[in-house]
């Protein structure tokens, strides 16, 4: 009896199920001729004709416009991926596991290679399924409207909508082998907690490569695409390890795994490994500002840093933050391939470096930020590329945090005076054994010690840091000429106001990064080549394809000659100087201090052969600071560091500078300049400009200052 009464049941069941489809069909008759009747046959029309754009317009390329771009660092380890609204690992179809077709075939659209891009019989069979089953358990799209959906199309409910998912799906399926669409699909797939796509979702919950799972955890993450929500398998674990059995059960059922793999599959433990992430903020936020204004310039935007007028630069700002934040989105989704000139290794000495250096002042804002700060930043002189930057002391703080290193601009006291003062007078005409007199000036700066020593050398008033002499020097040499230096060399935040004699001494408005000082230093290194600092090496596509590759390209900016006298002059600072107490040691080294007014801002730059770092210390808002100095807490988080970075390396002498001898006084009665010129060695060499004499043969400071 109870048999009987199980099959009138069904057989209700049955004719429910087809008079509801019966209804359903004349439903949709009826809707279709009210939309002609009524005027939506031109609604239908435009929908078709928009579908068709959208995927005639697009390429293989709207399938992949999501990826997940790499930064590499100079060894080729991965130290940043950068996730936009899709954290996608595009796979070719060969790389994708059998398994994970077969899973999605069986669970979603069983009849893939035999429908179209629309398959009845799967509607009618979801609706028989969830007559019978109480529940839904099967879909009526198949997998390629689902992808039409996924890529093209919001997720509305409306008619509009499913009607142009049809549209596309017919559309694509023309366009597009089956085997090609699956590849789409599985790359597009939405597995929940930002991971879209199989590779995703692997190194998302297993930290792994998906070619590296076994078949139970690829039918777990399987599982999850056809309800992210419910099959969550951070906060739904249970329903998860529900359907990936269901997974696992309809592949035995189709044929695609035996009954021995489904056994094994079926009692696999599976246990999520979520991978630990490690944030390089200091290395990250830089790469992603060089990447971004590397891949503008490569498509042509001209930066500027000097303008006609207020409107001009507003103008120009307006338009840069634009292309800026394009570029920006970009980044996140295009899938590059970014490799850097960042050495981890040396990163992380620089940090600790600079942490350790600042570890005594433990005082921190109402957000837990340290109020003492530095920023540190490290150029290899033989590349000019950027190996290591940072921008604050090391915290553990959410999210990325400013990075002073290129980001904040502070008054560069005594360091800035090599840039503006002492190598162009070198260019001038003076030597390291010029003399000139430290002397008190009247409405000019005083020495930091409070003292005049009188008629001394050049090199001694660099090595001693003597304000009065740079003052008058800047004065001769006038500050359009000196800080035309720094625009050639980028520097970024020259004000109208630091046309003044106070700059002489780091007085500007806005100040200087660490970033462009470490740049203009190894410039001077460099025997004056600049080169523009960045710490991309190259940036590719995800298939290989070379986008933009960096050559750093050298502009004079400093004659060579002066550029050896500099480094010579600022050997002495290291030698017996300001510096002294810091010179590195077993290593030849050039450096400057530099410390502002009441002691709100110290600055170390000073360089090797082989790498020049700028080290700045100092308040996010100024105040005096007891003890600093450019020796004291940033001098000697260079020497910290640059000791640590050189201990592999031999000891290289700098290049000499070219010293003066006139061979006959006779023939050089007046100031002039002589393309022949003798070094005291005696050896000869032609084509160099030699620098102004006196009667007696001595080299003398021109009369008055010429143009660059």
């Amino acid at each position: 009896m109870a048999k009987k009464k199980k099959k009138k049941k069904k057989y209700i069941g049955f004719r429910i199920f087809i008079t509801l489809q019966i209804i359903l069909i004349l439903l949709v008759v009826g809707g279709i001729g009210y939309y002609y009747v009524g005027g939506y046959a031109s609604t239908v029309a435009s929908l078709r004709s928009d579908a068709l754009e959208k995927v005639r317009s697009s390429s293989e390329e709207a399938f992949r416009e999501n990826e997940t771009s790499l930064v590499y660092d100079a060894n080729g380890k991965v130290i940043s991926t950068l996730v936009g609204d899709k954290d996608m690992y595009y796979l070719e179809y060969g790389d994708i596991p059998d398994y994970v077709f077969w899973a999605f075939i069986s669970t979603e659209d069983k009849r893939f290679y035999k429908h179209g891009a629309v398959d009845l019989l799967a509607i009618v069979r979801a609706g028989w399924a969830a007559v019978t089953n109480g529940e839904i358990t099967q879909g009526g799209s198949t997998l390629t409207q689902q992808l039409a959906k996924n890529v093209f199309l919001t997720q509305d409910r409306t008619w509009q909508r499913k009607a142009e998912e049809i549209f596309i799906s017919i559309e694509l399926e023309k366009i597009y082998t089956k085997d090609k669409i699956l590849e789409f699909y599985v790359n597009n797939a939405y597995f929940a907690n930002g991971n879209y796509g199989i590779e995703a979702a692997a190194k998302g919950y297993f930290d792994k490569s998906v070619s590296e799972l076994s078949l139970s955890q690829i039918a777990f993450l399987c599982a999850i695409p056809n309800n992210p929500t419910v099959y969550d398998p951070l906060t739904n674990f249970d329903n998860t390890m529900t359907r990936r059995d269901r997974v696992l059960s309809a592949m035995l059922d189709e044929g695609y795994i035996s009954a021995v793999d489904y056994g094994k599959a079926a009692t696999e433990e599976i246990e999520i490994d979520r991978p630990k992430t490690v944030k390089h903020d200091y290395m990250e936020t830089y790469t992603y500002h060089c990447a971004i204004r590397a891949l503008m310039e490569n498509d042509g935007f001209e930066f500027r840093d000097s303008f006609d007028d207020e409107e001009d630069e507003e103008i120009y700002n307006n338009s840069y933050n634009e292309v800026y934040s394009e570029y920006q989105k970009k980044l996140y989704t295009k899938g590059y391939r970014i490799y850097t000139s960042l050495d981890t290794s040396m990163q992380k000495k620089l940090l600790k470096s600079l942490s350790d250096g600042l570890s005594e002042n433990s005082e921190k804002t109402k957000d837990g930020v340290y109020k003492l700060q530095g920023s540190a930043v490290c150029i290899d002189n033989i590349t000019g590329y950027v190996t290591a930057i940072v921008g604050g002391r090391k915290q553990d703080l959410a999210g990325y945090t400013l990075n002073r290193a290129y980001q904040s601009f502070r008054q560069p006291g005594s360091s800035i005076k090599p840039l503006i003062v002492y190598t162009p007078i070198l260019e001038q005409g003076y030597t390291p054994d010029s003399v000139v007199e430290d002397k008190k000036i009247e409405d000019g700066p005083s020495n930091s010690d409070g003292s005049y020593l009188g008629k001394i050398s050049l090199r001694d008033a660099v090595a001693y840091s003597r304000n009065t002499v740079a003052w008058q020097l800047f004065d001769e040499l006038t500050p359009e000429v000196g800080l035309s230096y720094l625009l050639e060399m980028g520097f970024s935040h020259i004000d109208d106001e630091d046309y003044r004699l106070t700059s002489a001494v780091g007085g500007l408005t806005e100040g200087v990064s660490a970033l462009e000082m470490a740049s203009a230093y190894s410039a001077i290194a460099n025997d004056g080549g600049f080169r523009e600092p960045t710490c991309i090496v190259k940036i590719c596509t995800s298939g290989g394809d070379t986008i933009l590759e960096t050559s750093m390209e050298e502009k004079p900016v400093y004659e060579a000659n002066a550029s050896r006298m500099m480094t010579s002059m600022l050997e002495s600072v290291m030698d017996y100087g300001t510096g002294k107490s810091i010179a590195l040691d077993g290593y030849d080294c050039a450096g400057k201090t530099g410390t502002t007014n009441d002691n709100k801002d110290g600055w170390f730059v000073g360089y090797t052969y082989y790498y020049t770092t700028a080290v700045w210390v100092g308040y996010d808002k100024p105040k005096t600071l007891t003890g600093l100095q450019g020796a004291s807490y940033p001098g000697q988080i260079w020497q910290d560091f640059m000791q640590k970075i050189h201990e592999d390396k031999e000891n290289i002498e700098f290049k000499d500078y070219i010293s003066y001898h006139v061979e006959d006084e006779d023939d050089y009665p007046d100031i002039q300049w002589e393309e022949d010129y003798v070094e005291e060695d005696g050896d000869q060499e032609d084509n160099v400009t030699k620098p102004p004499q006196d009667d007696e043969g001595q080299v003398t400071k021109p009369s008055e200052s010429g143009d660059r």
